[in-house]
């Protein structure tokens, strides 16, 4: 990314002189590098400022160019907030809304959407994975009843690109958003892959023929050069690192069920799940203050994006969880330089602290954690 902070400083629509030559062809072989990564040609590769936009370009582009052949949508309630909030506003301008729930594992049953569309259906948005349990939804089977209809199906992919394969080409997904950010690129880039001239969503924004017609605005080339590199890391070594995070994964979960029993459980799919996500919650635990008090570890009970409103996880509640099961329930995360050596770590911390909490008569017998 360095040269293009400063001795290729060009403009990457510049095409009179050499400056901008260059920037536009380091932006050329990062759509090359995303779209290789996604299995999607270069040219279905559009740069946004990350999947927070790439969704609402999706959803309230998309709904607005299919306004007159219907103004119906379907979402489901695990969705992120850069999902959900979009659907709400275009409610607000008149759309029927469908929001899917989900079943114990946080993941949408296909014939439940394939039900849920009507004559007036334009969009489904369903992820690939959760941002919060990493729950992994049926993609091919949601889009092929989507096709099967001729609805435009979104799917936001920031959680799975990198992590699990991903082929745009031979999916039957319409708009995948992705976000550079969650395979080690810099913040503040994403892409928006579109399919074909069938799908088109409206801009949000005017002023200029940049990407497609589809975003204007002069681009940010050393993010999308930082962006392109690091998805062709991850999709270099995806398997070889999901099969090392799975490990990572049953050796850290072992230790805590092991040691708590019925006191832990697990939140999400047990089986169709990202690699490096555990979402765990500890019976009669407050799992804020279980965070507050391992300052060493980065941990999370939600959603990053959400972290500013108050209120339990929409994911969890959406589970069928209580509230005192969802506010026991911790996020956590294992990456590309977590080590066996610092899962034991976390798991020796973790357990550390709910046995304090347990020392104090805090915990107590609880219930089952559902509803």
């Amino acid at each position: 990314m360095l040269p293009y902070f400063s001795g290729d400083f060009g403009n990457a629509a510049s095409s009179t002189h050499v400056y901008g030559w260059r920037a536009a062809a380091a932006v050329d072989i990062a759509r090359e590098q995303v779209g290789a990564a996604l299995g999607a040609h270069p040219d279905q590769v559009i740069f946004t400022s990350g999947a927070t936009e790439s969704n609402n370009l999706a959803i309230v582009g998309t709904a607005r160019a299919r306004s007159r052949r219907g103004r119906h949508l379907i979402t489901a309630a695990t969705e992120h907030p850069s999902v959900l909030d979009p659907f709400r506003a275009l409610a607000k301008q008149g759309y029927e809304i469908t929001v899917l729930p989900v079943d114990a594992g946080g993941r949408i049953d296909p014939q439940q959407v394939a039900a849920a569309i009507t004559d007036a259906t334009t969009l489904v948005s369903v992820m690939a994975a959760n941002n919060e349990i990493g729950t992994l939804n049926p993609i091919a089977e949601i889009g092929g009843r989507c096709r099967e209809r001729g609805v435009v199906f979104h799917c936001d992919a920031a959680q799975a690109a990198g992590k699990v394969p991903l082929d745009f080409t031979s999916l039957p997904v319409d708009l995948l958003s992705v976000s550079a950010h969650k395979c080690y690129g810099p913040k503040g880039v994403g892409a928006l892959c579109v399919a074909g001239r069938r799908v088109r969503p409206e801009p949000l924004f005017h002023g200029g023929g940049h990407e497609g017609g589809l975003r204007p605005g002069t681009l940010p080339v050393p993010q999308i050069v930082g962006m392109g590199r690091a998805f062709e890391i991850a999709d270099r070594g995806r398997d070889e690192e999901a099969r090392r995070l799975l490990r990572l994964h049953g050796r850290l979960w072992a230790r805590l069920h092991d040691a708590l029993g019925e006191a832990v459980f697990l939140n999400g799919d047990a089986e169709e799940r990202l690699p490096g996500n555990l979402n765990v919650g500890f019976r009669g635990v407050d799992a804020d203050a279980l965070i507050t008090a391992l300052p060493d570890l980065a941990l999370s009970s939600g959603s990053a994006c959400a972290s500013a409103e108050p209120g339990p996880s929409h994911v969890l509640k959406a589970l069928g969880l209580r509230d005192d099961a969802i506010r026991s329930s911790l996020r956590i995360g294992l990456g590309r330089d977590t080590s066996e050596a610092d899962v034991d770590r976390a798991g020796v911390r973790i357990l550390e602290e709910v046995a304090k909490v347990s020392e104090r008569g805090v915990v107590a017998p609880q219930p089952a954690p559902r509803a």
